[in-house]
This record gives C-alpha cells, structure tokens and sequence, in this order.
C-alpha cells in the first residue's frame, strides 16, 4: 500500500511517520501529474502548493479548522488530503469534483473561491463570526504573492491590524528564491518573537515603564522598531500590525509546521512568508509555469497537448487585429490585468512595450487607469475575461462611461467557457455593459468580424466592449458580409417565416436552428445583431411586418439581456409582436464541456428547434 492509499479522510496525514513526508509528497506530486494530464487543469500551482498544504493539514484539525485559498486554484492536494483522491478521474467534468474549493462538495472546503485576493477579507470574517459566537477553531488564509497585488487584499489588512485574536495569513511567494545566508535569523527571531514566554514579558515590561516612566518606555519602543527595522525582513506588516515571519521554505514539511506552530501562538493576525516554486517536481512545468497554470490534457513524456493542430482562437485573432491597428494608430494601448497570455497581448507587449501595461490582479485600477488614459488623448483597449471585468463595474460606470471616455474593453471568455464552471461563465456581461448609458455593445458572428469592430470601436468617440468567447474562432459566413454600421444588424439569409435575431456565438448555432427547421418544412430567416446596445430599431419595426415569430438568441442570462431589450422595446412601441427569448435562464452553471452546458441551459440547436416548433404549433392551435 502507497503512502497515499492510507489517506482516506480528513485528517489521515497525521498518520503518517515524519521521516516519510517526502516519499509523501512525491506521490502527491506523482499522482497529480497523472490525474491532469488526462483531465485538464490547473497543474503548476498545485504542484508547488504541495508541502504548504501538508504542512497546513499537520497542523490544523478539519473540518473544525478553516482553510480559505485565495483563487482557488492550488487546492488540489487539500482535496487528495480530505479524502477525495479518488474523485479526481472527473475533475472539472460535467456532474464531477471542481478544481475549486466548493463548500457543497465537503465541509472540509470552508469557503467557495474562483477570483482572486478575497481569502484574507472571508478570513477575517469567518474570526470575527468565531469571536462573535464564542468558538474555536483556526482560520487560515492562503494567498499568493500576485493575488496580492490585488486592492481588495490591503483593504483586508488595513482591518486585519485590529485583531486581538488569531488569524493566519500565509503569503505563498512562488516568484521569490529563498536566500539561505538570511534564513536562519529569521527563524531565530521567529522563535523568540512568538514564544509565549517571550510575548508575556514584553508586555508585561512595557506596560509598567510606561506607567512609572512614559518617556523612557517611549524611547524604548523607537529603539526596539529601529532595530526591528534592520533585523526583520517584513516591516511592511509589520507596520500595520501584523506578526511577520519568514521567509520559511515552502517545500520544507517540518520548518513550515514549525512556522504553524508559532503563528498560532499569537493573538493577533500572523503573517507567515512562504517561498515556494510553481510547477516543482514536473520537469515541463517548472520550465514553463505559466504554460501549466490552467493545462489542457496533455503527454506526460513530452508536456505536449494531447490535441494538436490547434486552429486559430478568438484571443489570436484579437492578437492579431492589435497588432495592425497599432502599426496605423500611434495612440493605441493595451491594458490587462495579469492576463497578458491569457487576453493576447503578449505579441503586443514585445512589439510595443511602451504603449503596453500590466497593471497586476486589478481590475479596478485597470479601468479607472485606462479612464486616465483616454482622459490624456490615448486610445486605450483593456483586454480582460469577462467573469473579471464584473469586478469592475463600478469604474466602468462613474469614471469611464459618466465622462464618455473612448476606453475599448475587449472581453474575453465571454459566455459558457466550460469546464472552471460557476466563478468563471461569462454569462452576465451583456447584462452589466448594457445597462450603462452610452455604452455601446458589440459581439462578432466570426473571426473576421471581431477584427473588423476592433477597428470600427477605435473610430467611435465613446466607450465600447466587444465581446467574444473563449475557443476556436468561427470562420463561416465569410462571404456574407455588409460593413459595420452604428446599430444595424446584418441579414444572414431572409426567407420568411421565423427571424432568428442572433448576437454573436449563437449566429453560428441559428446556422444549425435553420438547417432543423428546414427540414421540419419551417421557413426561417437569420439576423446578426451585432449590436445589443444600440438596437436596430429599424430592424425590429420591420421584423413585427414582415416575420411570423422573432427569436432572440444569446449567450447570456436573461434577466437584463438582449432579448428583454428587445421586448421592452417593442412594448414601449406598442408592437405586438410574437417572440421568443433564447438565453441561459438566471442562475449560476456548473463545470462541464460547452457543448454538455448549452444542452443544460437550452441554448443548443436541437433545443432551439425545439421551442421554436412548440411555439409555432401552439399558435397555430390558438388560431384554430
């Protein structure tokens, strides 16, 4: 029996001998690697989370003990550890365990997360409700070095500096080596800075010279930060009230339970510094972490995508149109936030890397950064998945759309993008991009098409996003082609009988709608919207004349979509019109392929059909 097969619940690890932690976690490691590759996942980040979480289980009791981990995605061996290694052969699979914390699959799993620097602010809150009720139990937040250079983070610390009771932080540091000539005096002062001993006398010290002396206590306590200065390596927390220690080496199981041990000494909130190294153990991952942070299945020999002959995607086709539209336009610039690979601006970057900005885990910044820009004659394009420009929202309002700004948001993964399930579907941003005054609402049908409104978007004086989804580019309907006009749709076909008005992705399913009901003898005819803000209001008046049934179809929610535009409109016209609303119906939508989702959520061909049909005919019995 391997080490791993004698961990079956909560709190096995403990079973384990000490001098077998290693041989542990290289079939964690080993076992990781294997699961993966066959799945897809995050792969990198769990694998240098691996002794860190160890270390966590050694010394925590689960479920009473709280662990939340920033994002999410490095919780893989936290799951192996509370018994789910076996679920792993459907990981992030339709109706199969989540790559992320979800507090429905185990109570082991203390708090859903997905998006990044919220762990410390739902730690502070879950020892606040502890305080409050008179409990126990530890509450540990994991956050990695770039979820910190997220806002929400410091606004967590700023408040965590009030605690008198214990909270741990532990700062996953995956970009920063571990320099040994320093390492042991940190661990020395470690010891003595969080022995019980040691703290009782220094309080108890302090607090009478203050009271037979103030002012030599004073002096005392400028003396003790000065050289507190020089010695300790994390005065930044420090200074806000915040126990540091470290740095511990991340991949080291006794040191980092040690460092545990200590922090959870302490009645306040304790910062522990973890060097760790993404992708350790997995040679192709340590080469290239960034490529094995979110894998498609892939050949454990060689790290290789098992699919190959990859065809271009929407993000190379963004790629792309950047490119050449900076080459003609001196002003234009690309914003991300810590997304460089993922939204297509690489290419941009080492092209031109003075009108290029990462602004970090900052979503917030990044909009209000670009507002700045667009403020100063730039032409700024912010390129973020749509689940994260949510974040967002109320910069897009007040400092981008109230001034009228020509900021460009290019959203990325918008739509069902499968498998990183309910955090990650980029269901709502139709809903949100709409709804602002003077937003304009853009969605291509193909790849062609979103190159074209990139350009078209830097021709308008206002505020715009584009929206795409995630995968490979759709390259029909190449020939049928009318150039962009503000606000007008684009007939596909018009034969009749039902108009299928489609907003982007779903222009390529209506091609399908159209093929079933043909062969159901239903005429029908297909529109590109286009545009969901403005409508093409035009369109619409005409359609009420001319069509049997207007269907909207979207990859969206309902509430606030492109379909309830087009209904209010037409009610606000007094146009009574038949109509049908295809979209995701409100709510969240779990992990699985896109394919198995639209089935779920009805937004598939057949589905559509389907509707559509029983519409038709209960009409027809209506009228009979």
């Amino acid at each position: 029996m391997t080490l791993l097969e004698r961990i079956n619940k909560p709190n096995d690890i403990k079973k384990i001998p000490q001098d077998s932690y290693e041989e542990l976690a290289q079939e964690i490691r080993q076992f990781l690697v294997e699961k993966v590759s066959m799945t897809g996942g995050h792969l990198a980040s769990n694998l240098g989370a691996v002794e860190l979480t160890m270390a966590l289980h050694l010394s925590l009791n689960f479920p009473e003990d709280k662990i939340v981990w920033d994002v999410g995605h490095q919780s893989y061996t936290h799951k192996i550890l509370t018994g789910r290694r076996k679920d792993f052969d459907h990981l992030r699979q339709f109706g199969g365990m989540s790559g992320f914390p979800k507090r429905k699959e185990s109570p082991c799993d203390s708090f859903d997360t997905g998006h990044s620097s919220t762990s410390i602010s739902a730690a502070l809150g879950m020892v606040r409700a502890r305080e409050l009720s008179a409990g126990h139990g530890t509450v540990v937040a994991v956050i990695g070095d770039g979820a910190m250079t997220g806002g929400l983070a410091y606004e967590a610390l700023n408040n965590v500096s009030h605690l008198s009771s214990n909270l741990i932080i532990i700062l996953n540091d995956n970009s920063m080596s571990i320099s040994r000539n320093v390492g042991g005096m940190p661990r020395y002062l470690n010891d003595i800075r969080t022995s019980n001993g040691y703290i009782q006398l220094r309080d108890k010290i302090y607090d009478s010279l203050n009271d037979a002396l103030p002012i030599v206590a004073k002096s005392i306590s400028k003396a003790k930060q000065s050289l507190k200065s020089l010695m300790v390596p994390g005065m930044f927390f420090e200074d806000m009230g915040i126990t540091y220690l470290g740095p511990v080496d991340g991949h080291n199981v006794k040191d980092l339970v040690k460092a545990i041990g200590s922090a959870k000494r302490v009645n306040k909130a304790v910062l522990i510094h973890v060097c760790t190294k993404k992708g350790i153990g997995y040679g192709p991952a340590e080469k290239n972490p960034s490529k094995f942070h979110g894998t498609p299945p892939f050949d454990i020999e060689t790290g290789m995508p098992k699919k190959a002959g990859k065809k271009p995607s929407y993000t190379d086709t963004f790629s792309s149109a950047m490119l050449r539209l900076a080459s003609e336009e001196p002003k234009l610039v690309g914003i991300t936030a810590a997304m460089e690979d993922g939204v297509g601006l690489q290419r941009f970057h080492i092209r031109y890397p003075n009108r290029f900005f990462d602004v970090g885990i900052a979503e917030q910044h990044a909009v209000t950064f670009a507002a700045g820009l667009a403020a100063g004659g730039m032409k700024p394009v912010v390129a973020v998945y749509s689940t994260f420009l949510q974040r967002a929202y109320d910069q897009i309002v007040t400092d981008v759309c109230l001034q009228k700004l020509p900021v460009i948001f290019a959203i990325d993964r918008a739509g069902i993008v499968g498998a990183d399930g309910e955090t990650h579907q980029g269901i709502f941003d139709l809903s949100y991009m709409s709804s602002i005054p003077g937003m304009t609402v853009m969605a291509p049908k193909n790849r062609r098409e979103l190159a074209d409104m990139l350009r078209f978007a830097l021709s308008l004086n206002g505020p715009v996003s584009i929206r795409y989804p995630r995968g490979t580019a759709y390259d029909g309907l190449r020939s049928c082609y009318a150039p962009l006009e503000l606000g007008k749709a684009e007939i596909i076909c018009d034969e009749g009988g039902v108009l299928l008005l489609a907003v982007g992705s779903m222009v390529r399913t209506a091609e399908k709608v159209r093929e079933i009901l043909a062969e159901r003898g239903l005429a029908c005819s297909i529109a590109n919207a286009r545009f969901v803000r403005p409508l093409d209001t035009e369109l619409l008046r005409s359609a009420a004349e001319h069509y049997s049934m207007v269907v909207t179809m979207e990859e969206n929610i309902h509430s606030g979509g492109f379909g309830e535009h087009v209904a209010d409109w037409y009610q606000e016209e007094g146009l009574r019109v038949p109509l049908l609303n295809i979209s995701i119906p409100d709510g969240f939508v779990q992990q699985g392929t896109p394919e198995e989702l639209c089935r779920l959520t009805g937004i598939d061909a057949e589905s559509v059909a389907e509707k559509i049909l029983e519409k038709t005919a209960a009409a027809k019995k209506a009228e009979g």
